[in-house]
């Protein structure tokens, strides 16, 4: 779970409170990763030494709770440089995440505390934005949960909102989809919670599942948003298989770009654009802002069988399970349409269609016309999956 926590925040009388709950998680067995908000603590001057206290404070808090923190270099930034004549100077953005090192960090059961500044390849800092450095490290490490830590309850009392949001009896929101978080950022002028709510919608269409937008003022606030039915704050949240579509013709190209490595290993077969393009309805993709990242086939061989085939993601999204999305989408859609049972063929991926509950069986198991065009020379495994 990554925590972006607002510089106001830790002026609060109640911080020491929020940084006990945190390590309470930690020593628990959550990862947690810390992204201290410092717009307020700094100016357009890069100020190391301010960024540097403000990170050590989280690190002391931890420390007094028995929980060991690392203040790492994780960040590769670059300038960035000249917009609309105007020298950004020290701003800079994030060029690249070191997710090994976090890892490594987070394994070892230490809290890693990424302060707003990152460095470029010749160790120059730039000041990079904290809603910028959480929505990062929440994609490259696949997080679960995104909590926005702000102070105050911004998404209470608020005017003209759609009857279908869900809101306690004080007026606060309890949840919303990704569509309802548009419409209400669409009729709101304030800039904090604009800010808060547009950060919630690009980790939810990063792939985050759930983004906690809580007052970090209030005492125990994590733990209730949480651990409790309807908790404290609001939740930013997306069916996990949102992003995922039927295919288009015009996505051919990016699916032969995804399939193409692993067909030229011989983990796929190989397809043409013209036989993708005649099973065109079989087919579908995970989208991300317009983009495809991962694709998989759902075919019908009759009498209850279905057979889960190209499926294939983007390596430089590892961290978001993008091929475990499709083939849960697959298997889903496969017991909608009343299938009894889906199967794969595989020669090097058995041990992660094991992981997804699929057992290897014989290829007298496939369904007669499978069997009679199965490749006797290629030896792939079956797998399947009873519904």
């Amino acid at each position: 779970m990554v925590f972006k926590i607002d510089f106001p925040v830790t002026e609060d009388p109640c911080f020491p409170y929020l940084i006990k709950d945190l390590a309470l998680l930690a020593k628990t067995g959550f990862k947690i990763v810390i992204v201290p908000g410092e717009k307020e603590s700094i100016d357009s001057v890069l100020n190391e030494t301010a960024v540097f206290q403000s990170a050590s404070r989280y690190m002391t808090f931890l420390s007094g709770s028995r929980v060991d923190a690392v203040i790492g270099n994780f960040i590769r930034a670059r300038g960035l440089g000249i917009i609309d004549g105007i020298d950004m100077e020290h701003s800079g953005t994030v060029d690249k995440i070191y997710t090994d090192s976090i890892s490594r960090v987070l394994n070892l059961g230490m809290v890693p505390i990424l302060p707003c500044i990152g460095w470029s390849p010749s160790g120059k800092p730039y000041n990079v934005s904290g809603d910028e450095i959480a929505l990062k490290i929440s994609s490259a490490l696949g997080a679960v949960k995104l909590f926005i830590v702000s102070a105050g309850n911004h998404l209470k009392g608020l005017s003209q909102m759609p009857e279908s949001i869900e809101t306690r009896e004080d007026g606060s929101i309890i949840k919303l989809t990704p569509a309802q978080t548009e419409e209400v950022i669409s009729s709101i002028t304030q800039i904090q919670l604009r800010s808060e709510l547009e950060l919630a919608l690009k980790a939810s269409r990063a792939g985050v599942e759930r983004i906690h937008i809580v007052d970090g003022r209030e005492e125990g606030a994590v733990l209730r948003e949480l651990f409790s039915n309807i908790g404290v704050g609001t939740m930013v949240y997306s069916d996990k298989y949102e992003s995922i579509r039927a295919l288009r013709s015009r996505d051919l190209p990016d699916l032969i770009r995804l399939m193409e490595p692993l067909m030229q290993t011989g983990v796929l077969i190989r397809r043409s654009p013209e036989q993708i393009q005649e099973k065109k309805d079989d087919y579908y993709v995970y989208d991300i802002d317009g983009c495809v990242h991962a694709c998989g086939a759902l075919h019908n061989w009759g009498g209850g069988q279905g057979e889960i085939a190209a499926v294939s993601a983007d390596p430089m999204y590892a961290g978001m399970n993008l091929g475990r999305r499709i083939v849960g989408y697959l298997i889903d859609k496969a017991q909608k349409s009343n299938f009894n049972r889906v199967f794969v063929l595989t020669t090097k991926t058995q041990d992660w269609f094991e992981s997804l509950g699929f057992r290897e069986t014989s290829i007298e198991s496939l369904p007669e016309k499978k069997r009679q065009q199965y490749d006797h020379h290629r030896k792939s495994l079956v797998f399947s999956l009873d519904l």
